[in-house]
């Protein structure tokens, strides 16, 4: 099984576990998917997109349950990130870790499993 991770405000966050579900962010709806990231894309997500935002979460989940409806496509460099065509039931959600930001303004992303 491979983890793999997703960067949200706390907000979004609490919105998803009231309802149940997250149906993605702006960007993630304008695009039509849930971007997600693996392991070793995490920090360059942070860094790029993330740099600032103070009350990140940082989201683990497991991929297997989420089934055909997540896609391994080409984005940032070729690399292939994991892109979810479907709602994220907020139960599949094993790990929530709430972030600090580092002297450059970058969220500090820890260690974290594959």
């Amino acid at each position: 099984m491979t983890r793999i991770y997703k960067l949200l405000d706390r907000q979004a966050w609490a919105a998803a576990k009231a309802q149940g579900v997250f149906n993605g962010s702006a960007v993630d709806l304008a695009d039509g998917f849930i971007h997600f990231s693996a392991v070793d894309q995490v920090r360059e997500t942070a860094r790029r997109y993330f740099k600032g935002q103070d009350e990140l979460l940082l989201l683990a989940v497991e991929s297997d349950p989420l089934g055909a409806a997540l896609k391994w496509e080409p984005s940032r460099g070729g690399a292939l990130f994991p892109h979810l065509y479907a709602p994220l039931q907020a139960a599949l959600v094993g790990e929530v870790r709430a972030l600090e930001l580092d002297e450059d303004g970058v969220p500090d992303i820890g260690t974290l499993a594959p």
